[in-house]
């Protein structure tokens, strides 16, 4: 057998952590699904918005997902996410009143909920997109870490103008104890962290955001609306109706 490389630690941290968040957050994980199972119960989206860069890549967890929420609506930009060039990405990030346009073009309702993850929670395209969503009305579920909210200095040059972090916002926080720098591995003998694990954990959360919002669904004989896979036998005809009514609201689908 060969010898297999330690991982220094990253699976038994990443756990930690995960237990952490279930141990920790459950309380308001219970809450912030209440508010994404009042929506499903009033007929409305889910709008979920990825404050800029890799926490972007939630929103694509949530939406049009196998086992997933079919009211998901991905508030989606292609200028903060990876799937811009990466020096144009961190800029936009950056930006004061670019998160505020992309809220406003999706023409949010009052008492409408949004869910935002941004682990760092303090650039301008989150505070500025939170800050716009409170401003017509909607109901702010926020995923982020305390601690680089807490600890990153009050002038730090990415900071909102306001000095807000994403957690003065939110109607529900839900913690995901991100260290500052996300990296959680030292390897002996190298001088720079390596292994982000702040996407296992906001993917995490967001999974458990759906069981829990399942779950009270059922408790209130509510029926969520779930998609199958397109790729199993069936998974279209099962789909079609959810397409059918969704497909004219949500501008991702």
């Amino acid at each position: 057998m060969e010898n297999q490389t330690p991982d220094f630690g990253y699976l038994d941290k990443t756990v930690e952590l995960l237990r952490k968040v279930e141990r920790e957050q459950q309380e308001n994980i219970e809450k912030a699904a209440g508010l994404m199972a009042d929506a499903i119960g009033q007929d409305r989206l889910i709008n979920v918005y990825g404050g800029g860069g890799h926490t972007t890549l939630v929103m694509g967890e949530m939406f049009f997902r196998a086992g997933g929420l079919a009211n998901i609506n991905p508030l989606m930009e292609t200028g903060l996410s990876v799937f811009n060039q990466a020096l144009k990405y961190l800029e936009l990030e950056r930006c004061v009143n670019y998160g505020r346009s992309i809220v406003k073009y999706f023409r949010l309702q009052i008492d409408d909920v949004l869910l935002i993850f941004h682990n760092i929670g303090i650039n301008a395209a989150t505070i500025d997109a939170a800050m716009e969503a409170k401003e017509q009305g909607a109901k702010l579920i926020a995923v982020s870490s305390s601690r680089w909210q807490q600890q990153m200095p009050a002038d730090h040059f990415i900071r909102h103008p306001s000095g807000k972090n994403l957690f003065d916002l939110a109607d529900v926080c839900i913690d995901d104890y991100n260290e500052v720098g996300d990296c959680v591995v030292d390897v002996p003998g190298f001088d720079t962290p390596i292994a982000p694990n702040s996407n296992i954990i906001d993917f995490y959360i967001a999974h458990r955001l759906e069981i829990e919002t399942v779950r009270q669904c059922v408790a209130r004989e509510i029926e969520p609306p779930i998609w199958r896979s397109a790729n199993a036998p069936g998974g279209d005809e099962f789909n079609a109706r959810f397409v059918e009514k969704y497909s004219p609201r949500v501008k991702m689908l």
